[in-house]
């Protein structure tokens, strides 16, 4: 590989065909693992707007599985992503503990890096994370990549604000 980035050849190359029982699997949900769901369920659905879809109890192993979504469905989303939030064993209680707190994949050691969220205009939408109170890693006009933003959730876990119609010309 070169310091110029993977060529558009080499990406193409490396892409195969999958056996032909793939052609019906889709991407259906990321999760992350919250401290307080209470916290983490008024964020994304007050300030990013999504629905709680389905919420799992499971006592006897203390943890609780919250999926959400843009769906208006009441059910866990079979032809599109869905968010799934888990309070486990590990964290219930959790949202009391000052000391607990999750890896947001963005510091040393890199991992995970962020979700992204369309939105129909990033400055429109931003103004209301401002108006919200919302932590910005990056604002619509920072950086060398203008015309989207980078917030918080309440774990730290970066979302990726933009807009699909002006991806293109972010990228010239």
């Amino acid at each position: 590989m070169s310091d110029k980035g993977l060529s558009d050849e080499a990406a193409t190359a490396a892409c195969k065909d999958g056996d032909p029982i793939t052609k019906d699997f889709m991407m259906q949900q990321t999760m992350l693992r919250v401290k307080d769901p209470l916290k983490s369920l008024d964020f994304y659905t007050r300030i990013l707007g999504m629905k709680l879809l389905q919420k799992f109890d499971f006592p006897s192993m203390r943890f609780s599985l919250f999926f959400l979504g843009y769906e208006d469905k009441k059910e866990i989303p079979t032809g599109s992503m869905s968010l799934e939030l888990v309070w486990s064993e590990f964290n219930w209680g959790s949202e009391s503990d000052e000391s607990q707190s999750y890896h947001n994949g963005n510091s040393d050691p890199r991992g995970f890096g962020h979700i992204g969220i369309a939105v129909p205009d990033v400055d429109v939408a931003c103004k209301l994370f401002e108006e919200q109170g919302v932590t910005f890693v990056k604002k619509p006009n920072d950086g060398k990549m203008k015309g989207l933003a980078f917030i918080q959730d309440p774990d730290g876990y970066w979302i990726e604000i933009l807009s699909p119609n002006t991806m293109v010309s972010i990228t010239s």
